[in-house]
């Protein structure tokens, strides 16, 4: 555990205040999207515009690539939230069908193969099949969350999980445990939005 400990204090001293800012914002968004707070986007947006940066650096390129798109998104997110307002009350919080989950799981799975052996195959990419199957997924979730869709909060439960793994592994060990505390917070998102969801659908 000292050993640990000892190991962490010497890494968390060669942080870059880029990584820092980033887990600042990052912990900003997921506290402020539990709560439906339409600010969440305006942290992402920050968040995820220094991450395509630091995970090109890690030579983790559909990470890098990802948080171009979760930039986008938070662009999106914003104007869906914004819309979805009516008679002062934020958008409110849906549920979809398993037909569409299983759908989009199964264009996952056969994306992230593809994807998986080019990257394997052309390039220099750090777990190319994982990295993948995490970015495909984590797309089709950001997505859900823009729509304000209950589902994503157990999505991201398994993508975060798998996350904390990849991050620690190519010494962005700051960033995975900030995926920890995302694993934590996470059963919060899903209390909180499955109340709402039977407020709002009685």
């Amino acid at each position: 555990m000292n050993a640990l400990l000892v190991q962490l204090t010497e890494q968390a001293r060669a942080f870059s205040g880029l990584e820092v800012t980033a887990v600042v914002f990052a912990i900003a968004y997921l506290l402020l999207a539990i709560r439906q707070n339409i600010w969440c986007w305006f942290c992402a947006g920050i968040s995820t515009a220094i991450y395509v940066w630091l995970f090109f650096s890690a030579r983790l390129y559909m990470e890098s690539a990802l948080n171009g798109f979760y930039f986008a998104m938070a662009i999106y997110g914003w104007f869906v939230w914004t819309s979805g307002r009516s008679n002062g009350h934020e958008r409110p919080v849906a549920l979809w069908s398993w037909r569409i989950h299983a759908t989009a799981l199964t264009a996952i799975v056969v994306l992230s193969s593809v994807n998986g052996y080019l990257l394997r195959r052309y390039t220099d990419a750090a777990f190319p099949y994982v990295d993948s199957l995490t970015t495909w997924s984590a797309i089709w979730a950001t997505f859900l969350v823009a729509r304000k869709v209950l589902e994503n909060w157990w999505y991201w439960l398994v993508i975060d999980s798998a996350s904390v793994i990849i991050y620690w592994v190519r010494d962005l060990q700051l960033t995975s445990l900030l995926f920890v505390a995302y694993v934590i917070m996470i059963p919060f998102g899903i209390v909180s939005w499955t109340r709402s969801f039977r407020e709002q659908h009685p």
